[in-house]
């Protein structure tokens, strides 16, 4: 590893570097918080931090870097990325090669490491060799571009990976790329305006999940209005049909991932051009997985890549693609709202699903991710999930903190730093230090530059029932309530200490739909499950008939077997044809944290699903936790 200094020297010095890109304009700001309430009228809608400035450990920090050292730089890229890109030669399929350098690119600067800044460098100059004098950069022969499955997605990724190459390191040569790309991808499209994908077998929209997302990119690095005029005026985004269409079936419609990035563009576009009607969409995807069951316990959404409410958790719940992009959708809810809500959700699908969508050592990768059932590893490097895993993981440094009008906020807690300019010469260094999510004490180290006044807003998660927030050891004269932001505006010196203590209290929460009468073990933003493999014993038994004793529930104990310092809890078990000897549980069982990779079932059956102790879900929009 290099020092800070030695990488941003290096990166600096690179061919056609310029220099690293600064933080994006602020959003137009309301009047600040005093108080507690994270309601639009009354928050700074939140901004992200400039690249390179947070660096992370802890859990998210060591999935960075499993990910960077036995996925990333384990994968062959000449065989499978390169090679065929010089070919040239294929006539459908899909690579995910502009997923590959956009996390190549965020990578390099979150790590520091100098064999990912080579990585990406290798990787860029590579592809920007093979962009032909139209402008063309892909895998297809000249009769099929385009308009076969799937080079039009694949053509937009790679000049959205290229643009962010340029938005990170100002990288000319490689906006140049991306622009003639665009161009190329667009000259076609109006060239044949009616012209559908494929053989028509599926949905026009499917194929550009994405990629107004990636013009809005282009056009930010550019500043050429043409990118802005198209997406309003050829493709007429603010004219989506934003139904949720339930189920696998027509030309898949109701596809969740392109539903999420569609929505996530228009709330971007949004941001540029202000129109209500953009946001419809959001607001529809809000409902439908807070009050309609869209959502799984686990943060995932979607069955066999398409939108579902019966909240099975077979083999294809949660396509990872759209997990990754479920953040990307969270974190633009955060910047436009500023709700902890958001966060919430976020830390739920973070920890859980896509957590669980990837092998302990960080090689292997899933398509989906089970809450019933085997889950099997994905048998590609290639394809859209592998790639957009990488790039969510990337990703994960820029939704921890953000900047909110004159101050910071936290939105999710892990050991980590953040080193930020706030003005009038102001420099602050934020760090964080604690186990988080095995236990929720938080201590937050906040070192100004010198005195200074700015609000720090803590996110108070809505799972916690008593949070305690104390200054140097004075309690909170504000006070932190469940699901806010919690806004401490303080006179900060130099050596000064935050105390956030979230007490983690496991819980009983209640299945819904097809879960009806069984209940799921949480603790904190962590969701467990049973792993046959632990259990010899029930190496025949089918594992939904299983009957547990909740009052037998003993833990948490540290576990090794997921993730270094993890967690696992015990509970009494038997099966229902015991019913007539109510208090006679033969097996224990072992509860271990959603991302075994053996885990199998999430859901167990109770005697009484009507217990009082069990809870609802707290981020649903009925019923709270008690």
């Amino acid at each position: 590893m290099v020092s800070r200094r030695e990488f941003l020297a290096a990166a600096v010095a690179a061919p056609n570097a310029t220099k690293l890109a600064e933080s994006t304009a602020l959003a137009r700001p309301a009047p600040l918080a005093t108080d507690n309430s994270d309601s639009p009228a009354t928050f700074f809608q939140p901004t992200a931090l400039p690249p390179g400035t947070v660096y992370v450990g802890g859990e998210i920090g060591r999935r960075i870097n499993i990910t960077v050292n036995n996925n990333l730089l384990a994968l062959d890229v000449e065989k499978d990325f390169l090679k065929p890109l010089r070919e040239r030669n294929r006539t459908d399929g899909y690579v995910g090669l502009g997923q590959l350098i956009d996390a190549a690119v965020r990578f390099s600067i979150c790590t520091r490491d100098a064999r990912v800044l080579a990585f990406k460098q290798r990787l860029v100059a590579e592809v920007l060799k093979t962009q032909e004098g139209d402008g063309y950069i892909g895998y297809f022969q000249p009769g099929r571009r385009v308009w076969a499955l799937w080079d039009f997605q694949e053509i937009f990724n790679i000049f959205y990976g290229l643009a962010m190459d340029h938005h990170f390191y100002g990288e000319t040569t490689s906006l140049e790329g991306a622009t003639k790309l665009a161009d190329y991808l667009i000259a076609r499209w109006k060239a044949v305006p009616e012209k559908v994908f494929g053989k028509n077998e599926i949905s026009m929209q499917l194929p550009l999940g994405g990629f107004d997302h990636a013009l809005l990119t282009l056009h930010e690095e550019t500043h050429d209005a043409k990118y802005l005029a198209f997406l309003r005026e050829v493709r007429q985004v603010a004219g989506w049909d934003n139904r949720i269409i339930l189920g696998r079936w027509g030309k898949l419609e109701g596809h969740s991932f392109t539903y999420l990035a569609q929505s996530t563009a228009m709330m971007r576009l949004n941001r540029l051009e202000p129109d209500q009607v953009l946001l419809q969409p959001a607001s529809a995807l809000l409902d439908f997985l807070r009050n309609r069951d869209g959502m799984a316990i686990t943060g995932a959404c979607g069955d066999m890549e398409c939108w579902h409410d019966s909240q099975e958790g077979t083999m294809n719940l949660g396509e990872t693609c759209a997990t990754v992009c479920a953040t990307y959708w969270l974190d633009e809810l955060m910047r436009g709202e500023g709700k902890a809500l958001y966060g919430d959700m976020m830390e739920r699908v973070i920890f859980n699903t896509l957590f669980g969508a990837q092998s302990p050592d960080g090689r292997n990768l899933r398509y989906f991710t089970a809450l019933d059932g085997r889950r099997q590893y994905y048998d590609k490097d290639t394809y859209c999930c592998p790639n957009n895993f990488r790039r969510g993981i990337a990703t994960l440094p820029d939704q921890i903190y953000y900047r909110i009008g004159n101050g910071l906020a936290i939105n999710l807690y892990t050991e980590s730093s953040a080193e930020v300019k706030l003005g009038s010469g102001i420099t602050v260094n934020l760090r964080q230090e604690t186990d988080y999510p095995k236990g929720g004490q938080v201590v937050i180290h906040v070192e100004p530059s010198r005195a200074a006044h700015f609000p720090l807003s803590l996110r108070i998660p809505a799972w916690c029932r008593s949070p305690r927030v104390s200054v140097n050891g004075q309690a909170s004269e504000a006070a932190a309530t469940p699901g806010r932001f919690l806004v401490l505006q303080h006179e900060w010196n130099p050596g000064d200490q935050v105390q956030l203590d979230l007490p983690m209290a496991p819980r009983w929460v209640k299945g819904r739909q097809s879960q009806s009468g069984r209940v799921a073990l949480m603790q904190g933003p962590q969701v467990f499950c049973l792993n046959r493999s632990r259990h010899p014993e029930l190496k025949e038994t089918d594992l939904r008939l299983l009957v547990i004793d909740p009052q037998t529930l003993q833990g948490p104990f540290t576990d090794y077997s997921v993730r270094p310092n993890g967690l696992a809890f015990r509970v009494k078990a038997r099966m229902p044809e015991d019913w007539y000897r109510l208090e006679h549980f033969t097996y224990t069982l072992t509860l271990t944290e959603f991302p075994d990779p053996g885990g199998e079932a999430t859901y167990l059956k109770v005697v009484n699903p009507g217990d009082d102790r069990f809870v609802h879900d707290e981020l649903l929009a009925g019923p709270q936790l008690s």
